[in-house]
């Protein structure tokens, strides 16, 4: 024993920041902790208060690490029984030093790989061997051995797993003193588990602790059949919230568990919903409110919000897009329907003044359900709808501008896609558009830009142009002669089309005599 002592050195005695209480051990410090304390010898742990005497000790040393024993299967990082400790007699501080020593005599020996022997860099003990009468040896794999002084009695009675490997018989039939975990995963979690089979109600030492962390100490605890402290941390998280992608940690921690009679149905029920009400129907009362509401900041929040989720998720789940699509375009038919009605009454001589608000509210609903189509990428259809609304064009030219501007607006987004190409519509859907609302659109120019915020007209001006070049020649040449003549009469208050005009004229005027002087 002295010469292996004179071998390794004198030891350095340090005190571990761990708090002892009269329950047992409670917080073993991360493996960080435990580097940073070992770089630096000074460092005390100070939060133990007067209860100075409680505090454990830390001693670095280097212990090779013992080679891995074979686990079950059915739990992660089961622990081997040493044999050698079962020679030990009453728990006397030098029977124990002693057989560390031993124990660090047969580690040597042993773990060899490839002619190299991988050593622990710390050690950390904690509990008061002089009371306990039993040992768990805790290998980490950053280099961490952990050594806990327990209680046969608490460890059987709490954890099923303990109960079974203490059962068995040790050498000689004595019992088994010592019980090791090897390539343990999260070494600092095992301490604290253990340590919470001290405790009477171990959900309120929990309290303190996050949502991540408790995960981790039920992980622990069910590969230890340590039943109560499963049903502690399931406890914890059906009270707290979920921040961010905690929801996603929880959920995949404790759907296995559904099969155990742990009652996780609480948990689940979060995330999951067994009411007769489905998804679509959701999401169209959610959307019939939006778009039925009269309050100008709730109605744009939410349409903010909606529009994102929606654009989000990009397409609906569970092969129900096709009945969100019918959903979108019911709600663009309703909208249309009121307009057409509201088109009508305005029409008329001594229009109530409200008429003109509900327009404008009817026109913003049609915005954005245009902008939901475009981010599912089926606003073609849509775009049919609207150049085939020759009846609502007719009634736009009998409207005060003040009343009417802006449904135009919905052509001018319908030609920013088509220039985009955030939508493909048919030649004859696109040559219809222009026939029917770009007269309308030019007479409500003006207007545009001068009320609406949003209106971006280089933006608007660059789709108009890209949308008649797509057409063939001839009916660009009809509609661009068409706007210059506008063009020549209101300048500014008009669409510049200058550089679709200058395409269609190098089409037209020099291409061809480039082909004919090759």
């Amino acid at each position: 024993m002295e010469e292996s002592r004179r071998r390794r050195g004198p030891a350095r005695v340090r005190a571990v920041p761990i708090a002892v209480t009269p329950e047992g051990f409670w917080c073993c410090p991360s493996p960080a902790a435990l580097h940073k304390s070992l770089k630096n010898p000074h460092h005390h742990h100070h939060g133990a208060g007067n209860n100075s005497s409680h505090c454990s000790k830390q001693q670095q040393r280097k212990i090779p690490s013992a080679p891995p024993s074979v686990a079950p299967s059915s739990v992660q990082n089961a622990p081997s029984v040493t044999g050698e400790s079962a020679r030990r007699e009453a728990p006397d501080e030098q029977d124990t030093a002693a057989a560390e020593v031993a124990a660090d005599k047969r580690e040597e020996k042993t773990g060899d790989v490839g002619g190299e022997v991988q050593q622990h860099k710390i050690c950390v003990g904690f509990g008061q061997p002089e009371t306990s009468d039993l040992t768990v040896m805790l290998y980490g794999k950053e280099g961490i051995a952990v050594r806990m002084s327990v209680h046969r009695d608490v460890l059987c009675e709490s954890s099923t797993f303990f109960a079974e490997k203490l059962s068995e018989d040790g050498h000689g039939g004595s019992p088994v003193r010592c019980v090791e975990i090897h390539d343990c995963d999260d070494a600092e979690i095992y301490v604290e588990t253990v340590g919470l089979m001290y405790c009477d109600e171990a959900k309120h030492k929990l309290l303190k602790q996050n949502v991540s962390r408790v995960l981790r100490i039920m992980k622990v605890a069910e590969s230890l059949g340590f039943h109560a402290c499963v049903k502690s941390c399931l406890d914890y998280l059906e009270a707290v919230p979920w921040v961010g992608e905690e929801e996603d940690s929880v959920v995949s921690s404790i759907r296995h568990l559904q099969s155990k009679a742990y009652g996780v149905s609480p948990l689940l029920k979060r995330v999951t919903s067994d009411s007769v009400y489905s998804p679509t129907d959701t999401l169209s009362n959610i959307m019939e409110m939006v778009l039925k509401s009269n309050d100008d900041r709730g109605r744009r929040e939410m349409k903010a919000l909606v529009l994102n989720l929606l654009k989000d998720s990009s397409r609906c789940t569970d092969g129900t897009s096709d009945i969100c699509s019918e959903l979108f375009y019911s709600s663009c038919r309703c909208c249309l329907e009121r307009l057409q009605l509201l088109f009508a009454e305005a029409s008329e001589a001594g229009f109530p003044s409200q008429v003109t608000r509900q327009i404008t509210l009817e026109t913003d609903n049609l915005l954005w359900l245009v902008e939901i189509l475009v981010n599912h990428r089926i606003c073609d259809d849509f775009v049919v709808m609207w150049a085939n609304q020759s009846e609502l064009a007719s009634l736009h030219a009998k409207l005060p501008v003040a009343s009417r501007h802006t449904v135009s607006s919905i052509t001018a987004r319908l030609f920013v896609g088509i220039g985009r190409g955030e939508m493909l519509p048919s030649k004859d859907t696109r040559l219809l558009l222009l026939q029917v609302w770009l007269q309308a659109l030019i007479d409500d120019y003006s207007w545009l830009q001068c009320s609406c915020r949003s209106f971006d007209r280089k933006l608007v001006e660059e789709g108009i142009g890209q949308t008649i070049l797509t057409l063939p020649l001839e009916d660009q040449r009809s509609i661009l002669l068409s706007w210059l003549g506008r063009f020549l009469k209101l300048g500014d208050n008009c669409p510049n089309l200058q550089r679709a005009f200058e395409v269609w004229w190098r089409r037209t005027f020099v291409r061809p005599y480039v082909s004919q002087a090759r």
